[in-house]
């Protein structure tokens, strides 16, 4: 896809088809997204090509996929009935060469390797990422036309433009011999693409203005060297150098497009984080052994030592190190790892050696995972972008009516004004028409907005800030209020047992009962009252029955006894006067009740991340109100609001799941309201997809499951102003993109058309405006990359 009609070409068929849904396209990608609903996906494939001339491939699959070289011809494993279990699907790409699905929770690419299905079976050489790997291809192809569109034009230049001997039909014959190569060749493409957009989709687009102006150029050019050879030469002449050089300076702004967009896909590629090889532990020998990173499996170890990246994410399970993990979160700070502690894929590894379990494969892990939700973001179509996408719509259209509208009054003006000939008027017109047609450009408009999407979330994966859509990205700039969750968001979440108490004589046999209930739980309450239990050396007892409810507590039967956990007012208890504590500590209180009894009440205390009164102060400054829902004591939530210093007004505590989304809700009701919702995503999906953005604060691997709009991956309340400020980076350039865009073709037009007095654009030269007008808009957009958030 070249320009913003390519894409809404495509959008249009695919909307067309029925068995098709939730359809995203992307035109800096050159990718689109859907649903398919049928079982022909080779067919639906082959229709979308017909009809709209582009060349298409399948960009992923379900479950994992492996390129193996097989030995002898890999047609004759297609032709198999039975394919090995676990293998979903299998393609043949070359005489020796399949690409193979499978399901790695079923079978193991070190498997598929070494089953007799695949005789002689190596990997295929590591390839670059379906998106890039196309792109590359788009911009081989785009150079090597325009090379050889260089190569013809010379010559045609030459016999039109040089003091040569006079030869006028061996000169015209040898222009119409390289033009018609040209024209055939290299213009070629561009026929079939504009007429199935006309005739299958009623789309006019940018192809159609090319095909008609250069065909038009080239056809008068064809009749003038008849009249020529007849022996009754027109008065005009021939120019084949306008169709020709025409056609080549088009290719030339197109392979000029395609190589900066290209450059900026890969500028803020993050998979090139991921390492090819990994240190596999032998299971049974202990020996290591590298291999491709693609043949790791489910339940293996591997080994990472000192200055090496981790190559997938897992569970250290000996050794200890510090870990630098900014190129994943943005947070600069090394990060202690020991056993029992997750590692992140692409964190590089400092002065320990880590053994490590793999908990996710490369191809599902987190390097993987924010490319996604990148693609993803690049892929949805925002307010701006649908502004965008209509008024790329009418540009032909409207180009054409002038282009018409240029000829006629130029035709006249000949005819009347200057006396000319008919012909004569014409063809001077029609030089004019042509110009109009060539040099304008709706794609400065249809890459304004994607572009600069683009370069924004590279940015903010960068920053440690992932977008899951581009709409995050438009309206952040307008927050008017931030409304936080406290434990694990304005708190570090990790809560510590400050006090204790047990309301049976016998605690000891207390303890493993409370723990075999917490230790099922992963909330930070829970996890710190398990935690603290284990370091007492307390053995939990087995449960049965364990009910998460959220934003109350958990229950569970043990040994017969239906044991509770959570907040007083759940249990019903929160006026009992055998249970209060120091409130002036703000600590939260999580209580135990067994059969409906009371028997132990903990006093958990937790600390502000150390940004949080920095962020507040700043966000208030900004005008930004701020409020904090929490489902912790009345204590423990205005402790931390005195701290930040946020209006008893604006504090909500004791709120479960609902109350907090009815509470964003509530806030949106008023007028010109943006919310971001700031949570941990503990109890918080309902209130942080009901917010304008959701901005979830993760801190480990888990980062696709939440229904947030954005992930901040380092524990940093910083995220928020980069969020902001990316935000009104984006308007700013998207903006300039606009102005430039309608600038650049109001004054195209009126030179091309002759507007202006003593100054044209001849309608050779016409060809140059896609170079003109996209490259400013790529460039601003990559000027983003160099900028301090």
């Amino acid at each position: 896809m070249t320009c913003s009609g390519c894409e809404g070409k495509l959008r249009k068929l695919l909307q067309s088809l029925r068995l098709i849904s939730n359809i995203k396209t992307s035109l800096v990608l050159a990718q689109a997204e859907f649903d398919f609903h049928g079982v022909d996906i080779a067919n639906l494939i082959k229709n979308i090509e017909r009809k709209t001339g582009f060349t298409c491939t399948r960009a992923t699959q379900a479950g994992d996929v492996l390129d193996i070289i097989v030995g002898g011809n890999a047609q004759a494993l297609a032709t198999k009935q039975n394919l090995p279990l676990g293998v979903t699907d299998l393609a043949v790409l070359d005489r020796n060469l399949v690409r193979v699905s499978y399901d790695p929770r079923i079978v193991g690419a070190r498997d598929l390797l070494s089953n007799p299905f695949f005789p002689s079976a190596k990997l295929a050489p590591i390839a670059a990422p379906s998106t890039i790997a196309s792109g590359r291809a788009h911009v081989r192809a785009t150079c090597l036309m325009t090379l050889l569109s260089v190569l013809l034009i010379v010559p045609v230049l030459i016999l039109a433009w040089a003091p040569l001997p006079k030869h006028d039909i061996l000169y015209q014959t040898v222009s119409l011999v390289l033009a018609t190569i040209i024209q055939v060749v290299i213009a070629g493409p561009f026929y079939p693409r504009a007429f199935n957009a006309l005739v299958f989709l009623g789309t006019v687009e940018m192809d159609l203005l090319v095909v008609l102006s250069t065909t038009t150029a080239y056809a008068y050019s064809v009749v003038a060297y008849a009249y020529l050879v007849a022996g009754r030469p027109l008065l005009t002449g021939e120019f084949f150098e306008t169709s020709s050089l025409l056609v080549t300076l088009i290719m030339v702004g197109r392979s000029v497009s395609a190589f900066a967009r290209q450059r900026a896909v890969e500028s803020i590629s993050i998979e090139s984080l991921q390492t090819p090889t990994a240190l596999l532990v032998g299971k049974e020998s202990g020996q290591v052994q590298e291999i491709d990173a693609r043949l790791l499996q489910y339940h293996d170890i591997f080994r990472v030592l000192p200055d090496m990246p981790v190559v997938t994410d897992g569970v250290v399970t000996a050794g200890q190190s510090e870990v630098d993990e900014s190129l994943i979160t943005g947070e600069s700070v090394l990060v202690a790892k020991s056993a029992g502690v997750s590692v992140i894929a692409g964190s590089i590894n400092h002065s320990g050696t880590l053994t490590v379990r793999l908990t996710r494969l490369p191809g599902e892990n987190t390097i993987n995972t924010i490319g996604t939700m990148v693609d993803e973001a690049q892929s949805g179509n925002s307010r701006t972008q649908g502004i965008a996408d209509r008024f790329a719509g009418y540009f032909v259209p409207f180009i054409l009516l002038i282009a018409v509208l240029v000829f006629a009054i130029w035709a006249a003006v000949g005819k009347t004004a200057r006396h000319q000939s008919a012909t004569v008027a014409c063809i001077n017109a029609m030089t004019y028409a042509i110009s109009a047609l060539i040099v304008s450009c709706p794609c400065a408009v249809g890459l304004a907005v994607p572009m600069v999407v683009l370069i924004v979330g590279g940015v903010g994966a960068k920053n440690g800030l992932i977008f899951k859509s581009a709409e995050a990205i438009e309206n952040a700039r307008n927050i008017s209020h931030v409304v936080f969750d406290k434990t694990g968001t304005l708190t570090q979440g990790k809560l510590s047992v400050d006090s204790e108490e047990y309301f049976v004589k016998d605690s000891d046999s207390l303890k493993p009962m409370i723990l075999g209930l917490t230790i099922n739980s992963k909330h930070p309450v829970s996890c710190a009252i398990a935690s603290h239990l284990k370091l007492l050396d307390v053995l939990p007892l087995q449960v049965e029955d364990f009910v998460v409810v959220p934003g109350s507590g958990i229950e569970a039967i043990c040994n017969g006894n239906f044991v509770r956990a959570g907040n007083l007012d759940w249990l019903g208890v929160s006026e009992s006067t055998m249970l209060e504590i120091d409130t002036s500590l703000g600590l939260t209180r999580f209580c135990v009740s067994i059969d409906g009894a009371v028997v132990a009440l903990f006093g958990l205390r937790d600390i502000l991340r150390p940004d949080a009164i920095d962020v507040v102060n700043l966000l208030k400054k900004r005008s930004i109100d701020i409020s904090i829902v929490s489902g912790d004591t009345k204590e423990a939530v205005h402790s931390v609001a005195k701290q930040l210093g946020i209006l008893g007004s604006r504090v909500r505590f004791r709120y479960s799941p609902g109350d907090k989304q009815a509470y964003v809700k509530e806030t949106l009701a008023r007028k010109n309201s943006v919310v971001l919702f700031c949570g941990d995503g503990t109890n918080d999906a309902a209130a942080l997809a009901q917010a304008s953005i959701g901005l979830h604060m993760n801190e480990g691997t888990d980062i696709a499951q939440s229904a947030a709009d954005a992930v901040l991956m380092r524990p940093s309340l910083s995220g928020i102003v980069v969020l902001i400020d990316l935000s009104k980076a984006f308007y700013r350039r998207v903006a300039f993109n606009f102005a430039w865009a309608f600038t650049y073709n109001l004054f195209a037009i009126l030179l091309a058309a002759g507007a202006l007095p003593h100054a044209r654009i001849p309608p050779q030269f016409a060809g140059l405006g896609e170079i003109v007008s996209v490259l400013p808009v790529i460039a601003i957009a990559m000027q983003l990359r160099w900028v301090k958030f």
